[in-house]
C-alpha cells in the first residue's frame, strides 16, 4: 500500500521469520527486562515457562525490526520501478498487545501484518488512518503475540 486510498481491509504483509536464541534472549533481558527467567536458563526451567522465555519486548522488537524492513523493502522495489516513495505517517499508538505463548530460547516466530480497518481523517484531509492486526505465530502454529497497531497513511494527492 503506498497512499490510504490503496489500503483494503483483509491486504496482509508476510514480515518474515525470526528465531530467538539463548544468547540473543539473555542479552536483550541484560539490557532492557532482567528478570530472573529471561537471563538464567536455570530460573527460566523453573518458571511457569518452563525455559529460558524472551521478554515480550524483545518479541515486539524483532516486530518492529521486520516491519521497518519490508517497509524499506518496499520503498526500493517502488523506486526501482520509478514510483516516488510515500512516507507512512507516526503512530499514534497501539492496544490489545498480548503475549499468548511464551517465546522460548529455539522458538522461531513468523510474523504478518493485517488491515483490519481504515478511516479518513475530517481533521487531518492528508491522513487516513489505518489499523494493523499484527501477529507472530510459532512454529508449531501458534499465536503467541499480537497487537493492533494504527499508523497514519497519506492520502493520494490530488490530480
Amino acid at each position: 500500500m503506498a497512499y490510504f486510498e490503496d489500503a483494503k481491509i483483509g491486504d496482509r504483509l508476510e514480515l518474515g521469520s525470526f528465531t530467538f536464541t539463548a544468547e540473543q534472549i539473555k542479552k536483550f533481558a541484560l539490557q532492557f527486562d532482567p528478570q530472573p527467567f529471561h537471563i538464567d536458563e536455570e530460573a527460566g526451567r523453573r518458571s511457569q515457562f518452563g525455559g529460558l522465555a524472551a521478554s515480550g519486548w524483545h518479541v515486539a522488537a524483532i516486530y518492529m525490526k521486520l516491519i521497518v524492513a519490508s517497509l524499506q523493502r518496499r520503498a526500493q522495489e517502488g523506486i526501482s520501478r520509478g514510483e516516488k516513495p510515500v512516507a507512512v505517517g507516526p503512530s499514534p499508538g497501539f492496544r490489545e498487545l498480548k503475549w499468548l505463548k511464551p517465546v522460548l530460547a529455539g522458538d522461531t516466530l513468523t510474523f504478518a501484518s493485517e488491515v483490519c480497518a481504515v478511516r479518513a481523517l475530517e481533521s487531518r484531509p492528508q491522513w487516513g488512518l489505518v489499523n494493523f492486526y499484527n501477529t507472530g505465530v510459532n512454529q508449531r502454529g501458534e499465536l503467541a503475540f499480537s497487537f493492533i497497531g494504527s499508523a497514519f497513511i497519506p492520502r493520494r494527492p490530488a490530480a
